[in-house]
């Protein structure tokens, strides 16, 4: 029986038990995560009371835009990025940056507002019905606790799936009313994350590429997710393979001024079977065998060829429609293959032939003024694109040098390019790296997310966005004829007139520019490149 007198001797300075706030910042300090990217609502107010000052809130003005912010500053500290966002209404927003980081393999953690767990049978004013289902099938995991405890071990959980091969996007739904309650802290844990190959197969796969008589590989978005640039630039050159890239890949697979580069690889089935006819083996690294954008016939390979493929993506791995796949990490598998190389003595393959110099026009052609562009920026400097209607003229007038160099969407879909350029931006920052951000973006592409560019001048980021106006969506246009349409006959909505970017860019405390004369393009350029922070220069082309 306890007495008074009892009571009068306990301690009274115990140590009171964390909440789940403090227990979710301990989390992400272990998990070495100190940004958060949102778009402030009322459901996720408790999670910023006594907001602590070795945290940055980074915002962003419409939650697509934070998503694309957090992918491209994920992509670029190798970490996964935490996003919060306001309930349904928020997620709905965001879910076109949501398909293209799982499109991307972006390790991102998501969290969600959810109204209070007392009034949620009633289905209050802001709650989520079925808030895990929204998001799906575009995440890897998606969890409501039930229970206030139990959100810093699903914070953990979720972390470490977006971490795993192959990583995307997780999310999380949590009650307004969790954060102040009482909770475990998490004890920070590793998970491994390379897959190791299978050695017979691996074995196979070395013996057929010692054997080829012209191997080709096929170098995708994974080769420099999982920092294999280097070791796939030795192999190629180890066995005089021509290395092309992959259909639609959102990063640089192979340096494209290197003599073994073979170029790009169209998403059309018998375009790829042309390109690749005379070799005997493909070797596909970090990619789909093959990505295609429309309906096509016949083989997938040229006759005569066998294909090899390593991911680290069982799905992709499970409906390529030939050959073998080995599901392993990159960096393991390709530094296996080197240690068993052991190739014949073979003749380079044909270099691809440079174009002659683009000349000056007025109205500025899209070719010379990447060439300009090309000419003016510096090694260190990274692109970041969306302009797919310029993206084959980007693909001969703008290579990328490798490693960390280049970005863009796997998905296709809009809105990705100038938000992740801020992305990009922060985190080469974070990594204390060189060089400058080139956000290039077409005028289409850049009003589905405009608003990137406050974050922009807010954080005075070292960021230059190149908007190419040619006044259409210039890739509708072009593929037009595809689907039929005749020559010259244009699809309804597909003319841009009267847009401002320049007045766009400065209303959001941005210096910028226009240039339509070819002849001021690299001194506006040159300045625009060494800019102290922010800025637009607003290409007129035809």
């Amino acid at each position: 029986m306890t007495t008074a007198a009892d009571h009068d001797a306990m301690p009274t300075d115990a140590p009171q038990q964390p909440t789940v706030r403090d227990a979710f910042f301990r989390l992400m300090r272990d998990l070495q995560i100190d940004t958060i990217f949102g778009n402030p609502g009322s459901t996720e107010l408790p999670m910023f009371r006594d907001f602590p000052s070795d945290f940055r809130y980074v915002l962003g003005l419409q939650e697509s835009v934070v998503v694309g912010m957090a992918d491209g500053y994920a992509q670029a500290t190798g970490n996964a990025a935490l996003v919060n966002l306001h309930a349904a209404a928020g997620v709905g927003h965001a879910m076109g940056n949501i398909f293209t980081a799982f499109k991307n393999q972006t390790p991102l953690i998501v969290t969600a507002g959810q109204q209070a767990r007392a009034i949620l049978p009633f289905d209050p004013f802001l709650s989520a019905t079925q808030a895990t289902d929204l998001p799906k099938p575009y995440v890897k995991w998606a969890c409501e606790p039930a229970r206030a405890e139990d959100v810093p071990l699903a914070l953990a959980r979720a972390y470490h799936i977006a971490m795993q091969a192959p990583r995307g996007p997780v999310f999380v739904s949590i009650p307004a009313d969790d954060w102040d309650r009482p909770a475990d802290c998490v004890e920070p844990r590793q998970v491994s994350r390379s897959i190791a190959p299978d050695p017979a197969m691996l074995g196979q796969l070395a013996e057929v590429l010692n054997r080829a008589q012209r191997p080709a590989i096929v170098a995708g978005t994974g080769v420099d997710r999982d920092s294999a640039m280097d070791l796939v630039v030795e192999l190629a050159e180890r066995h005089c393979a021509a290395v092309y890239t992959a259909p639609m890949s959102a990063r640089c697979a192979f340096p494209e001024t290197h003599r073994l580069f073979g170029g790009f690889l169209p998403a059309m089935r018998e375009r790829i079977v042309e390109k690749l006819a005379g070799h005997d083996l493909v070797l596909v690294l970090g990619a789909p065998a093959f990505l295609y954008h429309v309906e096509g016939l016949g083989p997938h390979l040229p006759e005569g060829a066998s294909l090899w493929q390593i991911v680290d993506d069982p799905q992709m791995a499970a409906w390529t429609p030939t050959g073998n796949s080995l599901v392993a990490s990159l960096h393991l598998t390709v530094g296996e293959l080197l240690q068993a190389s052991n190739p014949p003595k073979r003749t380079l393959p044909p270099a691809v032939a440079r174009p002659e110099p683009a000349a000056a026009s007025s109205p500025m052609e899209v070719a010379y003024a990447l060439q300009v562009l090309n000419d003016v920026r510096h090694e260190d400097d990274v692109v970041v694109e969306e302009a797919p209607g310029s993206r084959g003229v980007m693909q001969v007038r703008l290579p990328m040098s490798g490693a960390e160099s280049f970005y863009t969407m796997a998905s296709g879909g809009l809105g990705y390019g100038m938000p992740a350029a801020v992305g990009v931006a922060l985190g080469r920052q974070r990594k204390g790296m060189a060089g400058r951000t080139i956000a290039l973006i077409g005028d289409g592409s850049s009003m589905y997310s405009i608003q990137a560019l406050y974050t922009a001048a807010q954080l005075d980021l070292p960021i230059t966005f190149v908007i190419l106006n040619n006044r259409r969506y210039a890739a509708l246009q072009d593929f037009a004829p595809v689907f039929g349409f005749a020559p010259g006959e244009k699809p309804a909505g597909t003319d841009l007139p009267d847009l401002d970017f320049v007045s766009l860019a400065r209303g959001q405390g941005l210096s910028a520019t226009r240039v339509g004369d070819p002849s001021q393009l690299a001194d506006n350029l040159r300045a625009a490149l060494t800019a102290t922070g922010p800025c637009l220069i607003e290409l007129v082309v035809t």
